[in-house]
C-alpha cells in the first residue's frame, strides 16, 4: 500500500481524539516534534500550522473522512455564472468573542490572505475578487473559469474584520522579516476549540467552546494540551510513562517497540507527502560550488545524473526502516495527477557518471545540499543519504541540515539562499496535482500568484502554457489527461527529483482507537475510545 503523506490535520486529529473522549475523560494531552510557527492563518503555508490552527479557525468548507467536500462555514456553494461562485454563509455562527460571522468577514479574510505578508497567494490564482452579495451570500469571481476552484479553499480559514481591525492586524506581519503582531501568538476563530494560552516551542492551551455551530458533533472535553517535545527519546518517555495521553510522529526506530509495549498501541497511515529534492535553476552559480561563472544545475544532463545516483529502495528500507514509499513522480499513487504507466529514472550509478562526464564535469563538482532536521520524519537523515548518495557519482558533497525555523526563512520565494534543498509537498488541498501544478512548478508570478513554492526557480513557459490550461479544464477526464501531461514534461525535465512519499505513526495510551486517512486533513472523531 502507497503511504501518503501527514502531518495530520493533527490538532484536528487530536481534537477529534478529545472529542470521542467518554464522558470520565481528563483533559487530553498530545506531544509533537513540531510547534505552529505562528497562530496567524495566512503567514506560512506550512501544513502543520494549518493542522494546529484548525483547530481555532474554519473555512467555509471541509472533507470528510472519503475527502468530499462539505459544508462548514458555508452551506452551500454552486457556479452562478462560468466565472463565478456563489456561496451561501451558516447563520448563527460566532467567533470566540462573541460576535457574529458574516460576508463582511469573507471578503476582509480575501483580501487580508492576498494582502502583504501573505504565504496563501497561490491558493487564489484564479481569483479576481470577492463580492459580498447580502450578510449571508459572497461571490467569489474569477479571472477565468476555474472548474476546481472550491478544492483549493480548504486551508483559507475565516478571521474576524472586527478583531484584526481592533488589535492592529489588519495586515499580516511578514514572518520571512522577522515581523510580530497580535495574532502571531492570539487567534480569535469560530472552530471547536478556543485558544487559552500560547508558549511557542513549550505549551499551547486550548478549551471547549461551548458555542460551536457543530452540534452534531457531541463532547465534554474541557481542554487540550499540546507539549512540543523536540527529541524523540523524550516524546516517547512521555507516551510511556503517561504523562501524554498521544504522541506524534513515533519515532521509525521506536514503532516496533511500542508496537509491543503493553497498555500502548500504535497506528500508521499512508501520508500524501512526497519528499523530494528542489534544483536551484536560476542562480548564475550556485551556492557553495566551485564552479565558477556557470550554474550545472540548467544542464538536464546534470539533474537527471543526480534522480539517477537516488537509491530510493536503500532510503526506504535504511532510512524511514519501511516507513515510506519510493517515489518517481511528484503524485502519490490514487491522488489526482498520478501516472500509473509511468516508470520513472532508475537507479544507475555509472549511467550517471557517464551523464556528467558528457555534460562537462567527468570530475563532479563541489556543491552544498541544506536541509531541514525536524520537519518531515527523519529529514536530516534522508538528507545525510542524499548527499552520501550524490558523491557516489563523483560530486564533492557538503551536508547542512538546520531547525525548520531557521531553515524555511532562507528559502522563501523569489530569493533563496541555497542552491539544493530537501522538501516535501503534502498534495493535500484538492487530492489532485492543481496545487504542485500551480505552486511549485510555475514560473514565479505574483500578478498570477503561482509559482510562490517554486523554490527550483524553473521558468518554461511551454510548461506554463500546460499547466494553466490544465487548471482550468471543465471536463473531469481531460483534466486529468492534462494534469498528467504537464508533470510528466516536469518530471521528464528533471526540475524536481522525488525519493519517497511518507508513511506516519502515531501512539496512544490503551484505550484509545485511531481512525487514519489519507490527505492531512483528519476531520473531528478521529480518535475514538475502544
Amino acid at each position: 500500500m502507497t503511504r501518503f503523506s501527514t502531518r495530520l490535520f493533527l490538532a484536528t486529529l487530536l481534537c477529534g481524539a478529545a472529542l470521542a473522549l467518554p464522558a470520565a475523560a481528563k483533559p487530553f494531552k498530545w506531544a509533537n516534534d513540531l510547534d505552529t510557527t505562528t497562530m496567524d492563518p495566512y503567514a506560512r503555508n506550512v501544513t502543520f500550522n494549518f493542522s494546529f490552527n484548525g483547530q481555532v479557525y474554519e473555512g467555509l468548507t471541509r472533507r470528510d473522512k472519503n475527502l468530499k467536500l462539505e459544508p462548514s462555514l458555508a452551506t452551500e456553494w454552486k457556479l452562478v455564472k462560468p466565472d463565478t461562485w456563489r456561496y451561501t454563509l451558516r447563520r448563527g455562527v460566532k467567533f470566540h468573542d462573541g460576535s457574529p460571522f458574516n460576508a463582511d468577514d469573507v471578503v476582509f479574510s480575501y483580501q487580508r490572505a492576498t494582502g502583504p505578508g501573505t504565504n496563501m497567494q497561490g491558493y487564489f490564482g484564479t481569483v479576481k475578487e470577492v463580492v459580498k452579495v447580502d450578510d449571508f451570500t459572497v461571490d467569489i469571481v474569477t479571472k477565468i473559469p476555474d472548474p476546481i476552484l472550491p478544492d483549493t479553499l480548504n486551508y483559507w480559514f475565516m478571521m474576524s474584520k472586527a478583531w484584526a481591525a481592533k488589535n492592529n492586524v489588519t495586515r499580516i506581519a511578514d514572518l520571512s522579516k522577522n515581523e510580530e503582531n497580535y495574532a502571531v501568538l492570539n487567534a480569535n476563530g469560530t472552530g471547536p476549540f478556543i485558544l487559552k494560552s500560547r508558549q511557542p516551542d513549550v505549551k499551547t492551551v486550548m478549551v471547549n467552546n461551548p458555542d460551536w455551530w457543530d452540534k452534531k458533533i457531541e463532547h465534554n472535553l474541557t481542554e487540550v494540551t499540546y507539549e512540543r517535545l523536540q527529541s524523540a527519546q523524550t516524546r516517547v518517555a512521555a507516551l510511556l510513562s503517561g504523562s501524554t495521553d498521544m504522541i506524534y510522529s513515533v519515532p521509525t526506530q521506536d514503532v516496533d517497540r511500542l508496537k509491543g509495549t503493553k497498555g500502548l498501541k500504535v497506528f500508521e497511515t499512508p501520508e500524501t507527502r512526497t519528499v523530494y529534492l528542489d534544483l536551484d535553476q536560476a542562480k548564475d552559480e550556485l551556492v557553495g560550488s566551485d564552479v565558477k561563472g556557470k550554474n550545472p544545475f540548467k544542464d538536464i544532463r546534470v539533474r537527471k545524473a543526480m534522480s539517477m545516483a537516488m537509491d530510493r529502495d536503500a532510503i526506504v528500507a535504511r532510512v524511514m526502516e519501511g516507513m515510506a514509499a519510493k517515489s518517481t513522480q511528484m503524485m502519490p499513487e490514487g491522488f489526482g495527477g498520478f501516472d500509473p504507466n509511468y516508470e520513472g529514472v532508475k537507479y544507475d550509478i555509472d549511467g550517471a557518471k557517464k551523464l556528467l562526464t558528457e555534460a562537462g564535469y567527468p570530475d563532479g563538482f563541489h556543491m552544498t545540499i541544506h536541509c531541514s532536521n525536524n520537519r518531515y520524519l527523519n529529514d536530516g537523515k534522508t538528507c545525510q543519504a542524499a548527499g552520501q548518495m550524490l558523491s557516489r557519482i563523483g560530486l564533492k558533497m557538503k551536508v547542512e541540515t538546520m531547525p525548520v525555523n531557521v531553515f524555511f526563512p532562507k528559502i522563501a520565494a523569489p530569493k533563496s539562499e541555497f542552491s539544493l534543498i530537501l522538501m516535501g509537498w503534502g498534495n493535500s488541498s484538492t487530492g489532485t496535482a492543481s496545487g504542485f501544478l500551480a505552486a511549485i512548478l510555475h514560473s514565479y508570478d505574483p500578478a498570477k500568484r503561482m509559482g510562490h513554492a517554486n523554490r527550483a526557480y524553473f521558468s518554461d513557459p511551454a510548461y506554463d502554457a500546460m499547466a494553466e490550461d490544465a487548471l482550468v479544464e471543465v471536463d473531469p477526464a481531460k483534466r486529468e489527461q492534462k494534469m498528467r501531461a504537464a508533470i510528466r514534461y516536469a518530471t521528464e525535465t528533471y526540475v524536481t527529483i522525488p525519493l519517497h512519499t511518507l508513511y506516519t505513526a502515531l501512539a496512544t495510551r490503551k484505550g484509545l482507537r485511531v481512525e487514519t486517512r489519507k490527505d492531512e486533513m483528519t476531520i473531528a472523531m478521529a480518535v475514538h475510545p475502544e
